[in-house]
């Protein structure tokens, strides 16, 4: 990877960062966004507001997790980021975020099930909820791992929601749908619950998926 293309990928992981904020997909300094590298990732800052990010302040981690002396503290939850490079070739971006609805059905202990066919932008039949596990910890990177295997998003019980994708643009757009999701899924739970389409319904959506928008 040149000198350019990195540059401008901290800028993108910048831009995600702030649409995160701006959309309301996050709050204050909650949440964290990277890339895939060749021979790493590079990964937003801990503890600093999206709209005083920069692209020099986006942290260069090895794979080891080593960033370069006087980079800045990382994110908390880069191992989360690290473990998914290494065990998922297809994804080179990861957007993860305190999504309001998202949250509360995280929080509820409730994964999305399959109750509109939009659900399938999560790469399966519904949105899974990995189990809970202290924030920044490898365990919890474990666990989200194991959640998002097969899928490109999970909830993650009393703390947000998870995505991975092939770019940063897909993840954002992945991460807003699951949010519109969960808060329409909440909506149904007040009024007695969904109706939950069946596995030949959503295979025929997965089907449909393959040709759907401007392809090629």
């Amino acid at each position: 990877m040149t000198d350019d293309e990195e540059l401008r990928l901290r800028h993108e992981i910048v831009e995600v960062s702030q649409a995160m904020a701006h959309r309301g997909l996050n709050s204050g300094t909650s949440g964290n966004v990277s890339a895939r590298l060749p021979d790493g990732l590079l990964v937003t800052p801990s503890g600093v507001v999206p709209d005083r990010l920069t692209a020099d302040s986006i942290v260069r981690l090895d794979a080891q997790g080593r960033a370069p002396a006087g980079a800045p503290k990382p994110s908390s939850e880069w191992r989360m980021h690290s473990e998914l490079y290494a065990r998922r070739p297809d994804m080179n971006a990861v957007v993860h975020c305190h999504s309001r609805h998202a949250t509360i059905l995280a929080c509820a202990g409730r994964p999305i099930p399959a109750f509109h066919y939009m659900v399938a932008v999560g790469g399966r039949s519904l949105i899974p909820l990995a189990p809970y596990r202290t924030f920044g910890t490898a365990a919890l990177a474990q666990a989200v791992a194991e959640a998002l295997d097969g899928g490109l998003a999970c909830l993650m019980a009393n703390h947000g929601q998870i995505v991975g994708a092939p770019t940063l643009a897909k993840a954002l757009a992945i991460a807003e749908e699951v949010e519109e999701q969960a808060a329409v899924y909440w909506g149904t739970l007040a009024i007695g619950g969904p109706n939950v389409l069946d596995d030949a319904q959503m295979a025929a959506v997965f089907a449909q998926f393959k040709g759907y928008g401007q392809q090629g």
